[in-house]
């Protein structure tokens, strides 16, 4: 076990945590938002290992099966969770409507590079997915704060955590959704592109065959 699969088995344990962190059954619920800040905190950790264990697996030449594996299950288990979660505690910023939406979407592109994988190609992730990305981590740190204040004293500079959550949300939505047809579109013309290329050599072999077996079956007729 090399030090990047461990940083992701660590965003993997994560998981239950932030479920945890969130629950009614937390123990700590003190007027300061202890809950709300440790939760935060907890996700915006999980998201840096989402970096730190591919940066660390190039540098050091580690990327490994396992890796490959676990990274992306890693990703959509915490988004996935963090969004179902929210759904409960936040209803007011995260509707299931949304959060269905996010982990269809996130199901849909691993689709897809299944498929790819399978098809002998990869779908490389787009600015779009990664633009997304930041922007689905700052709706769930603004979800879980707005649970507790709408806006926040920064340094005597109020800020306005219910607008920031609000807008990150649906934003991210709408980048969800325009990404999803972005790596859809990608996929379409790189597996149509290998279809033909499987046609044109099957063509090929086929008018080989038959050049081949037209002068053996003219010497035949000549022999006879």
């Amino acid at each position: 076990m090399n030090l990047p699969n461990s940083i992701t088995l660590t965003r993997i344990a994560s998981v239950p945590l932030l479920i945890w962190a969130l629950s009614p059954s937390f123990p700590v619920h003190g007027p300061h938002g202890e809950q709300e800040i440790f939760a935060s905190v907890l996700f915006i950790l999980a998201a840096i290992t989402d970096g730190l264990d591919g940066y660390l697996a190039r540098k050091r030449g580690q990327i490994t099966t396992l890796g490959i594996l676990l990274d992306p299950l890693a990703d959509k288990l915490m988004v996935s969770a963090a969004y179902i979660v929210l759904v409960a505690y936040n209803p007011r910023i995260v509707p299931p409507w949304i959060a269905v939406l996010v982990i269809g979407r996130e199901f849909l592109v691993s689709g897809l590079r299944s498929i790819a994988s399978s098809e002998g190609f990869t779908i490389e992730a787009s600015e779009l997915g990664k633009l997304k990305t930041v922007i689905q981590i700052v709706s769930v740190v603004a979800a879980i704060l707005n649970h507790r204040w709408d806006y926040w004293d920064f340094w005597g500079f109020p800020v306005g955590v219910h607008l920031i959550a609000v807008t990150a949300i649906y934003w991210m939505t709408i980048v969800s959704i325009i990404s999803a047809v972005d790596y859809f579109v990608g996929f379409w013309k790189k597996i149509d592109k290998v279809s033909t290329g499987k046609r044109r050599r099957r063509s090929s072999i086929l008018s080989r065959k038959k050049r081949e077996v037209t002068p053996t079956v003219l010497a035949d007729k000549r022999s006879s």
